[in-house]
């Protein structure tokens, strides 16, 4: 931790929210300002990675000057009123629960431009690109930075349109129709949502969600809190996505861009679950204990329908696409995510934290490798990679083969990386959930998510065998491996996955004083 004046904090958080718009509104000028480059098309790429590597820069820089010895407490705040007829402010503020999904947003969008400079996309103009890019960033930061329910909405929905478009105009086969089904289903709970949040904003008389964090639920009736409760988790279960809510991801993960694929499931889910967590569980507690059971249940249903469809692509002969077996590993993932939640117990909360940014780590770093071999081989079928290229990783590009290898131990739980810990302390909090729920339904949950875990080791071992361990034809073509611009974009997510793994502390220490607060009745 480094000594950092707190109007300095302020405006880092601020420059968070705010900087990718007036990056994005630069990168739409003739030319990006105190850019040049080989080209126009390069000069705004690099213009990309210019304005992503500076947001990058501020959130580290405001990880660093985070008080680590009061994670509990709000930092780096700002409240000015915006719309006093509502009492609708404009509050950011951030402790250690919203505080590494800042970081991990700011990281993955920069290795994104990073990857779009030295790849760029194939479709229409870079400006547009690079402009959606950096709204889909500022949208992502302000939804983990915002402290007023208003303001959460806005954000959250505004990252709908850089995502449908990114699906739509730089996608591949099906790119139209996964955009629209994408747009259809987030938009469709969002209206759900919104009635939720303005039911609580209304009876509790504020949008403040640390107000309402620190009510506890107290202003709210129980029947209030069911009706809110239930409004706002369909919206929030569509974007984690929750089993039977899912369906638009698969096929939006298999027509989108390798960037759009690693913002999705990197970012853009990870938004669903923290709005059970930041808005939820402090806010209507006694409504979340009646559906908590209900959550639980479509969680680890979630946790096995993933693993299953997983398996089914991952046989020989079955056609199955790399991209949407990962899209589908997600659906699974995200419900270890919910069942930790679902227990409302600090140890599950930490551990469906912990699985969030260990998700958005590994998954991230597969789909980047997804790419890849797409780059180098023109396609994701498995069938294909594994025979007719005879992509025998191991044997034709050793490198690229062992990221596969480590991404996908990472992603089934080994102990000692990163997924291991978020999906073992969910288990453990549906062991002992909280006082009003069940013990012997959670300890269900828990055997069938421990089920979970083996069904999800089995496939992607299934996947690393066909594609890395597979024996090339003779007359197979050379693969490249791992390029310089490749392993500079990598080496971050697996150096954190192995840091997360190795010192899971220094990820719960930020989290869990916080999440005993909220739990408790309140944020200050």
């Amino acid at each position: 931790m480094i000594d950092i004046n707190e109007s300095v904090m302020q405006f880092l958080l601020a420059f968070l929210v705010a900087g990718p718009l007036l990056g994005a509104a630069a990168a739409l000028l003739p030319a990006p300002p105190g850019l040049k480059g080989k080209s126009p098309d390069q000069a705004v790429l690099r213009h990309g990675v210019t304005v992503t590597g500076a947001i990058l820069i501020a959130a580290i820089v405001l990880a660093l000057g985070f008080d680590h010895d009061h994670p509990s407490r709000m930092q780096a705040t700002t409240d000015i009123s915006w719309i006093p007829a509502l009492d609708v402010r404009i509050h950011l503020g951030t402790d250690g629960i919203s505080l590494p999904l800042l970081v991990l947003t700011a990281l993955l969008t920069f290795l994104c431009a990073l990857h779009a400079y030295f790849k760029p996309p194939t479709g229409p103009s870079p400006k547009a690109f690079v402009a959606l890019l950096l709204v889909l960033e500022s949208g992502t930061l302000a939804t983990f930075a915002v402290l007023d329910l208003i303001l959460f909405f806005l954000a959250f929905e505004t990252v709908l349109i850089p995502m449908y478009f990114l699906i739509a105009r730089w996608g591949g086969e099906g790119r139209a129709e996964a955009a629209w089904r994408f747009i259809l289903y987030t938009l469709l709970g969002s209206v759900v949502m919104l009635l939720g949040l303005l039911l609580i904003g209304i009876k509790a008389g504020t949008f403040d969600m640390v107000a309402l964090a620190t009510d506890n639920g107290r202003s709210l009736t129980t029947s209030v809190q069911v009706i809110a409760v239930l409004a706002i988790g369909i919206g929030l279960a569509v974007k984690t996505p929750m089993w039977p809510l899912h369906s638009w991801l698969p096929d939006a993960h298999t027509a989108a861009p390798t960037v759009g694929s690693v913002l999705l499931a990197g970012v853009l889910l990870k938004m669903g679950t923290y709005g059970f967590v930041r808005i939820l569980l402090p806010a209507a507690p006694d409504g979340f204990r009646t559906f908590a059971p209900y959550l639980a249940a479509f969680a680890v249903v979630g946790v096995i329908y993933g693993s299953l469809a997983c398996l089914a692509l991952a046989k020989r002969g079955a056609k199955g696409d790399l991209k949407r077996l990962i899209a589908y590993s997600s659906v699974g993932h995200m419900g270890f995510v919910l069942l930790g939640i679902a227990t409302m117990t600090p140890t599950g909360v930490n551990g469906a934290l912990f699985a969030n940014i260990a998700h958005g780590l590994i998954t991230g770093l597969l789909f980047f490798l997804v790419g890849a071999l797409k780059d180098r081989t023109g396609s994701t079928d498995l069938d294909t990679l594994a025979q007719e290229t005879g992509a025998a990783l191991y044997g034709k590009a050793p490198r690229l083969g062992g990221l596969l290898a480590f991404a996908a131990v990472a992603s089934l739980g080994l102990p000692g990386l990163a997924g291991f810990w978020g999906e073992m302390l969910a288990l453990f909090g549906a062991f002992d959930p909280a006082e009003g729920l069940s013990r012997p339904a959670f300890l269900t949950f828990m055997a069938i998510g421990a089920f979970g875990t083996l069904l999800t080791a089995a496939y992607l071992l299934v996947v690393v065998r066909r594609v890395c361990m597979g024996a090339a034809p003779q007359d197979a073509p050379e693969l490249t491996d791992v390029r310089s611009y490749e392993f500079a974009a990598w080496t971050p997510l697996v150096v954190l996955t192995v840091v997360a793994g190795l010192w899971p502390g220094a990820l719960l220490g930020l989290t869990d004083p916080a999440v005993q607060q909220l739990l408790a009745g309140g944020t200050r």
